[in-house]
């Protein structure tokens, strides 16, 4: 697919023809990585005629540079270190911890924010497609692969609209099919591969949620 891509919504209609293999089966589940993968997963799961939830996911930046991971936590305490960030900035053990102890107050904050009381979706067994608008580093979503891993899924599917080859052969040992729509190089940043890359809001999110639970309730 030819960059810049206009928005998130078109990369989600992109995808979800990426998927189109996916469509009809009734083991389907598309989890988003808040909040910038909730505009693309809603039109995957939409198209594909499938479940939408979430996978609560949060980048551990570098104390001193937090755009930079060192790692990440995702929901079930499973957290993933970028061992070559740590060493090479010399970060302690303690300041891990301490930026392991914030990015968890938040996840918790956004599970509360965005799902309420509704349980959690049920893993085992299904297909479970992880969806994100960009990949850089990988730690996010290495985070949320280990974290389903853990639930015993039939399958594991990433879906992402860009993101570095590099990265990609990486997350690639750990799921079973990939769906990307660009690799550009340099990579350099995510929001570089968009028109339109404007920060997805927590009241987008619950609505695209919402009005997903409704056609599966429906």
């Amino acid at each position: 697919m030819d960059v810049p891509i206009k928005n998130r919504m078109v990369a989600g209609e992109a995808l979800a023809e990426e998927l189109s293999n996916y469509r009809d089966r009734d083991d389907v589940l598309v989890l988003a990585l808040p909040r910038g993968g909730v505009p693309v997963a809603a039109e995957i799961a939409k198209s594909l005629e499938a479940g939408l939830d979430l996978m609560l996911v949060r980048k551990l930046g570098l104390p001193a540079w937090e755009e930079l991971a060192m790692g990440a936590i995702a929901s079930g305490g499973v957290k993933v270190l970028n061992d070559d960030v740590i060493s090479a900035h010399g970060v302690s053990d303690a300041d891990i911890e301490k930026v392991a102890e914030k990015e968890g107050r938040e996840l918790k904050r956004r599970e509360t924010t965005y799902r309420g009381d509704r349980p959690a979706p049920k893993i085992e067994g299904r297909c479970v497609i992880l969806v994100d608008d960009g990949i850089a580093t990988g730690a996010t979503m290495e985070a949320a692969i280990d974290a389903v891993r853990k639930q015993n899924p039939g399958e594991v599917v990433l879906a992402v609209t860009v993101a570095p080859q590099e990265t990609l052969d990486r997350l690639g040992k750990k799921v079973d099919h990939i769906a990307c729509l660009a690799t550009p190089e340099p990579f350099m940043a995510i929001g570089k591969w968009y028109r339109d890359f404007g920060q997805t809001s927590d009241d987008e999110v619950r609505q695209l949620l919402d009005e997903a639970w409704k056609r599966e309730e429906g």
